[in-house]
C-alpha cells in the first residue's frame, strides 16, 4: 500500500462514480488528498455548480467516519494542482478522460527530477440505461446520484389515477408561497421572480392565471401549461394568452385526478425542447394541469423553477431538486392504474 494518493475534479452532485473513485484511492493508499475544482474555475465552466465547501462538504457527508479520517482536502486552483510537484505523493487516480493530464503530469514531475506517479485509471460506472453515470446528466434531471432513472419504477403505458394516500400527501405545502392579492396578480409573481436566482434554468409556468401573469410583466414562461380554467371553473383570461409567444404549442388530454400519458409525453417534449434548443412550449391540457409538477419536477433540469397558483393566496413557488424529485417519484407511485 502506497502512502499517500491524490484525485482531482470538481465533484459536483457527489455520486457512485466519485464514490468508487475515492474508494479506490483508499484501497491503495494509506492517505488520499481530494483536490476539489476551486470556486473560480468551476463558475466559469458553469455557473451553477456549487460552492467549493459545499461540495467538498458533500463528499465528507457520503465518506465513512474511517474514511474521512483518511483524507484530506485542498482547493484545485489550475490544470494540474499539486500533482506535478508533490513530493510525498506516490499515486494518482482518475478516469479515462483525465488520463491524460496523469500523463503530463508525469512528464513535468520528471523535468523537476521527481519520481513520476503511479497512474491508477479507475473504471465508469454506468446507470441502469447502460450509459456512463455523470454530473451533466444528474443536472440535466435525468438519473439520480445512484445511476437510477427518475422514471425506472414508472410506467406511462397507461393512464394512472390519484389515491386517497397520495391525495392527502398532495395537501402538504410543496413549495414556497408569495403572496398577493387576487386583483393584482403580478404583485405575487414579481415577488416570485425576485426569489430566483438566475441560473440558466428553465421557468415553468403551470395554470392560466400564473402564465398570463407571466405575459403581463414580459417574462414568458419557458414551459406554460394551462387548461382555460381557474379554481376548476372555465376562465375567460385564457384568452389573452398570447399563444404566438411560444415556439411550439402541444395539446394533450388529462382528465382530473389523473397523471395520462398524454401529459407524460407533452411535458417531456417540453422540457426536451428547452434542454436541447431552449425553445418555449406552451401545453394547452384538455382536462386539468393540477397535477403536472409531479411529471414536470421528475423530468425537469436541476433549479428548475416550477410556479403555479394558489388560490386566494399568491404563487407557489418551488425549485427542482433531488429532494423534490425523489418525493415526486414517490407520490407518483402512490398512483394506480384502474
Amino acid at each position: 500500500m502506497k502512502s499517500l494518493g491524490l484525485v482531482g475534479g470538481t465533484f459536483e452532485f457527489f455520486h457512485i462514480g466519485h464514490q468508487k473513485l475515492i474508494e479506490t484511492g483508499l484501497l491503495f493508499c494509506k492517505n488520499l488528498e481530494i483536490w476539489v475544482v476551486s470556486d473560480n474555475i468551476a463558475q466559469q465552466k458553469d455557473p451553477r455548480i456549487q460552492s467549493w465547501q459545499k461540495r467538498c462538504d458533500n463528499i465528507k457527508s457520503h465518506l465513512s467516519e474511517s474514511d474521512n479520517s483518511r483524507v484530506s482536502f485542498h482547493e484545485l486552483v489550475d490544470e494540474f494542482g499539486a500533482a506535478s510537484y508533490h513530493v510525498d505523493a506516490k499515486a494518482i487516480f482518475c478516469t479515462n478522460e483525465t488520463i491524460g493530464n496523469c500523463v503530463k503530469i508525469n512528464k513535468i514531475r520528471v523535468l523537476n527530477n521527481l519520481d513520476e506517479l503511479a497512474i491508477v485509471e479507475v473504471p465508469h460506472v454506468y446507470s441502469r440505461d447502460g450509459k456512463v453515470i455523470s454530473s451533466t446528466r444528474i443536472r440535466n434531471g435525468v438519473i439520480d446520484i445512484y445511476g437510477n432513472n427518475w422514471f425506472d419504477k414508472i410506467s406511462f403505458g397507461s393512464d394512472i389515477h390519484i389515491t386517497k394516500e397520495a391525495e392527502t400527501l398532495l395537501k402538504e405545502p410543496f413549495g414556497t408561497l408569495f403572496e398577493g392579492p387576487e386583483s393584482d396578480h403580478s404583485i405575487a409573481i414579481k415577488k416570485a421572480l425576485d426569489s430566483i436566482i438566475e441560473n440558466n434554468s428553465p421557468i415553468i409556468g403551470v395554470g392560466d392565471v400564473t402564465v398570463k401573469s407571466l405575459q403581463d410583466i414580459g417574462n414568458i414562461a419557458n414551459i406554460a401549461l394551462i387548461d382555460e380554467k381557474t379554481k376548476r371553473m372555465v376562465w375567460e383570461g385564457f384568452r389573452e394568452i398570447d399563444q404566438s409567444l411560444y415556439d411550439c404549442v402541444i395539446e394533450c388530454q388529462n382528465p382530473p385526478g389523473m397523471l395520462t400519458k398524454s401529459l407524460f409525453e407533452s411535458c417531456k417534449i417540453a422540457i426536451d425542447n428547452w434542454t436541447i434548443n431552449r425553445l418555449k412550449t406552451l401545453i394547452v391540457v384538455d382536462g386539468e394541469e393540477d397535477l403536472a409538477p409531479l411529471l414536470l419536477h421528475l423530468l425537469a433540469p436541476i433549479n428548475a423553477a416550477i410556479l403555479y397558483g394558489q388560490p386566494n393566496q399568491g404563487v407557489v413557488v418551488r425549485i427542482t431538486g433531488l429532494d423534490s424529485k425523489s418525493r415526486c417519484q414517490s407520490l407518483i407511485n402512490l398512483f394506480e392504474e384502474r
